[in-house]
């Protein structure tokens, strides 16, 4: 086992890791950041490797999405239908207990808005703020994600518009 500042380190790592390759849409790297059942030393001819480890992601205003198909197919849905995202991480904060490592950021995300109807020029810049919780799993390939979850977090704008008062 390593020493615990640098499994820190190396969690940081493959959380940075995570969100490069949302921005780069590399879906080829994203997948490979994923726990696969043979991370977990489990044969896949005699169990189905969605009922082993199973993996969960819940994207902002998403049901939750369990096993390898669900969650890699919708990172591939809102990589094929992003033009632009970049996330600056804050609060980034690092847990590591054993073979478990829990990662808790705020993303602040700027997007791509569709472009104008008709127009080669791009859309309009979108910013939004989500905090995420990472769960990350040491393997014998070094720390791969378990679970995403990630909320929007309320804008003053947000409660004020929800705020009905007489």
């Amino acid at each position: 086992m390593s020493a615990p500042h640098t499994d820190v380190e190396h969690v940081e790592a493959a959380n940075t890791a995570f969100y490069e390759a949302l921005e780069r849409g590399d879906f080829e790297t994203l997948t490979s950041l994923w726990l696969t059942p043979s991370d977990l030393g489990v044969d896949e001819t005699y169990h189905d490797p969605a009922d082993t480890g199973v993996i969960s992601c819940v994207h902002p205003g998403w049901p939750v999405l369990t096993g390898r198909g669900e969650v890699l197919r919708s990172y591939a849905l809102i990589m094929a239908n992003t033009e632009y995202i970049q996330f600056f991480l804050t609060d980034v904060h690092v847990s590591v207990t054993g073979d478990t490592a829990l990662v808790t950021c705020t993303e602040n995300i700027l997007s791509g808005g569709p472009a104008p109807e008709g127009s080669d020029e791009p859309g309009p810049l979108l910013g939004q703020l989500v905090v995420a919780t990472n769960v990350f799993r040491r393997t014998s390939d070094g720390w791969k994600l378990w679970s995403h979850h990630a909320s929007p977090v309320m804008s003053e704008t947000d409660e004020e518009e929800g705020d009905e008062t007489p």
